[in-house]
């Protein structure tokens, strides 16, 4: 008796770095990156709020060489670069109000996490929780589809619009991209929504130039077919935007900063938060685990969860779930992520083994717009570990 086909379809967002809690993300990281650069063992936890022409910066910060940064300076050069520049649309680096509220990190939390202090010797977890790392071989960068190619259309945008190609977009924007799947495997993509903040034009000119785009993004997927449909400002008009047409706040977007909802999510934000804070650190160390797992052929999906206590290093449990597409049983993977050598889940040994204290050739405001994963510059996304993963395996089945 043969199988019954199965099929699904699986819809991701992203937003653009224009869009408002994506503006607060690259604050809060471009604050990170300057404590980071005067002192390597800062501990930063900045969040941001901005609105109608204003910024507010809220948190715990000890840095060594504080006295030398100027946040608000920051701020105005981060939604600079963003291209908030004309004076009349809300929300400009020029004209915001500015709000400074942090200040240092409580003793309480820097006991547990600080090497040397409190009931432990090693550098404890910064929180308690549970983190997620996944990855899957259905597109060249192993991430699921819907995500990377929501991404690929507004990074494109991103760079037509800084170019002046299409010189009435503006700075805010989100896209979705629907694919279906047949058996587990992308079989083609059945939507594609781009809502884009623009001057006052045309509609029918915009709809026009943005399947364009959309078109040449997506074509070399293979996946468009003649009955793709495109959405583009479905509302018919997209003029405010940004901060002035809803405000915006760091961590409200960790879906778009993931998976797209693929897999499973622990509820910690990353924008804003230092390497010690496991929120963010062991996220990017699950993924890396996941995709060295999957690079290695072992599996066509793998998702890593961990857990910690606050100031305890050793995490509480490590899990290793390949959805029944390993080559072998998930059990055996476990043994090797958690006993073979290769990974150290600990705080201390995953700032050392990705250089998250000291960036280099990437900085953390990179991270805060376009996701997280998927993108080769970043050290979590390394496929360091195949060679080694397949011999432990070897030796093991």
């Amino acid at each position: 008796m043969s199988k019954l086909m199965t099929t699904h379809v699986f819809t991701s967002e992203s937003v653009s770095e224009g869009h408002p809690d994506k503006v607060c993300d690259q604050i809060s990281d471009a604050i990170l990156d300057a404590c980071l650069k005067a002192d390597p063992n800062s501990h930063v936890g900045c969040e941001t709020l901005a609105a109608t022409d204003l910024v507010v910066n809220a948190g715990e910060i000890t840095c060594d060489g504080w006295d030398t940064i100027n946040p608000e300076a920051i701020a105005r050069e981060v939604v600079k670069d963003i291209g908030y520049v004309q004076e009349d649309i809300g929300f400009s680096y020029k004209t915001f109000q500015y709000f400074n509220r942090l200040h240092g990190q409580s003793p309480d939390i820097a006991m547990g996490v600080n090497e040397g202090m409190g009931l432990f010797t090693e550098q404890g977890a910064g929180d308690q929780g549970m983190m997620f790392g996944y990855a899957a071989n259905e597109t060249p960068e192993l991430m699921p589809a819907p995500i990377q190619y929501s991404h690929q259309l507004l990074l494109e945008l991103s760079r037509i619009r800084k170019a002046g190609i299409i010189p009435y977009l503006r700075p805010d924007s989100k896209s979705q991209v629907s694919v279906k799947y047949e058996n587990g495997k992308p079989a083609c993509i059945t939507a594609v929504v781009i809502s884009h903040q623009t001057e006052d034009v045309s509609l029918e000119i915009i709809r026009e130039d943005l399947v364009k785009v959309a078109k040449e993004v997506l074509e070399p997927t293979g996946l468009l077919t003649e009955a793709t449909e495109y959405y583009i400002n479905p509302t018919g008009r997209f003029v405010v935007g940004g901060p002035h047409g809803d405000s915006g706040l760091t961590g409200r977007k960790i879906i778009v900063d993931t998976y797209g909802g693929v897999g499973c999510h622990g509820g910690g934000a990353f924008s804003g938060k230092d390497p010690t804070k496991v929120d963010r650190s062991a996220a990017y160390y699950s993924r890396y685990v996941a995709k060295n797992i999957v690079a290695a052929g072992l599996a066509a999906k793998c998702e890593i969860q961990v857990a910690y206590a606050i100031g305890v290093a050793k995490p509480m449990s490590v899990n290793v779930s390949t959805f029944g597409t390993g080559v072998v049983n998930d059990c055996l993977l476990q043994q090797i992520v958690e006993s073979s050598g290769l990974f150290d889940f600990r705080p201390a040994g995953i700032i050392k083994a990705l250089s998250l204290n000291k960036p280099s050739g990437w900085c953390y405001r990179d991270t805060a717009s376009y996701g997280h994963f998927g993108r080769d510059k970043f050290p979590w996304e390394k496929t360091d570990r195949v060679e080694e993963l397949k011999r432990a395996v070897a030796e093991k089945a």
